[in-house]
């Protein structure tokens, strides 16, 4: 027998939502667990709508349920940082990014924005610039690939990318409630297409400066999550969700600096790629949640990856490590895009990464 929970009326609960609060909003905090690439939430009331993250009282959770601390000494600090409108809830209810602390206000093992924000301080005369692909593959709840025949296999990759149809592309009710859901939010996301594999798919989050860019893909993860909780459908953020002949999924980093977007950028994207070359093995590593063992099974060389062991660029080249738009090599200045991050990434580690690399040429102080 199916679980009915699955499969609950939604419009029960529409006549509860439709209750007023009575002046009172509904926060609900997410935060990074333990694994470094699942999110979880829990809801606070408070008495007035927060204009800024610092209206709203540092809270707590039991982090011996998420992988991130003993029985003996659970708590953990959650500390906002930022602000979106809850699309859910919708009104003056709000998303609340977190960071994580352990019980001595010590940064939590998995919470990347601290030590990214203060790269991006010290790195703010170079106003970095963020642009991330984020790719997903859709589930059912058996685990199978949305739309996919339970035992087979659709037709091979071809028909699928950017494609148009009920037999060339799933579940597109659930990419447009997250489109409306992330712009009501106030997430930038900037677009999103079918990818190459079936219910495989992308949306962009960007451009956004400095640390806002983790705070925003984070978001729209969350309610990338939310969204398919209500359609009873699972997203994965596994780089590759399938063996064999299909597509995995990355999160491709569109990068630039001011110098770089000024006339004649393109020397200093070149030299931030020469950059990038010296660090590979330290930008894989930082580049999926396993350092490196994830997207071990992504980047073969094949399926529009370049090899994990080896590093390359080129103009218009979706096999290289970075590739430089042709638009920018015509225009001389502009950004890259390093192809190397996983699906499954932690969006403050990869631009902490580049900007180590690009901007201050150091990945030792702690700033």
């Amino acid at each position: 027998m199916a679980d009915y929970s699955a499969s609950l009326d939604r419009t029960v609960l529409q006549s509860y939502m439709d209750l007023p609060s009575d002046g009172r909003v509904q926060c609900t905090y997410v935060w990074v667990d333990g694994t470094g690439e699942n999110v979880r939430c829990k809801t606070k009331t408070v008495d007035e709508e927060p204009q800024l993250p610092s209206d709203l009282p540092t809270w707590n959770y039991d982090g011996s349920s998420t992988w991130q601390a003993e029985g003996s000494n659970s708590d953990m600090y959650i500390v906002p940082v930022a602000l979106f409108k809850d699309p859910f809830r919708r009104g003056k209810n709000k998303l609340v990014m977190c960071e994580v602390q352990k019980y001595d206000k010590s940064p939590a093992d998995t919470n990347f924005r601290y030590s990214c924000n203060k790269v991006m301080e010290a790195a703010k005369d170079a106003a970095p610039w963020f642009g991330i692909e984020q790719e997903y593959t859709l589930l059912a709840q058996d685990k199978h690939p949305f739309g996919w025949p339970k035992l087979g296999y659709p037709g091979p990759q071809g028909p699928y990318y950017c494609g148009v149809g009920a037999n060339k592309v799933f579940g597109r009710p659930i990419v447009e409630a997250h489109y409306k859901a992330c712009l009501y939010a106030g997430v930038k996301i900037a677009g999103t297409n079918a990818e190459v594999m079936p219910a495989q798919w992308e949306y962009q989050v960007g451009p956004c400066e400095g640390i806002s860019m983790g705070d925003h893909l984070w978001i729209s993860r969350f309610i990338m999550h939310r969204v398919c909780e209500d359609f009873g459908v699972i997203c994965t953020l596994d780089p590759k969700p399938m063996e064999g002949d299909w597509n995995g999924a990355g999160a491709h980093c569109n990068y630039s600096t001011k110098p770089m977007r000024e006339d004649g950028g393109i020397v200093h994207i070149k030299k931030a790629i020469e950059k990038l070359g010296k660090r590979h093995d330290e930008h894989i590593r930082a580049y999926d949640p396993k350092n490196g063992e994830d997207n071990a099974r992504r980047l073969t060389g094949k399926h529009e990856t370049s090899s994990i062991h080896d590093f390359s660029s080129g103009v218009a080249n979706r096999g290289c490590s970075i590739r430089i738009p042709r638009q920018v090599g015509e225009d001389n200045k502009g950004y890259l895009e390093d192809r190397r991050p996983s699906s499954n990434c932690d969006p403050y580690r990869v631009t902490e990464a580049l900007v180590r690399t690009t901007v201050l040429d150091d990945w030792e102080s702690s700033f």
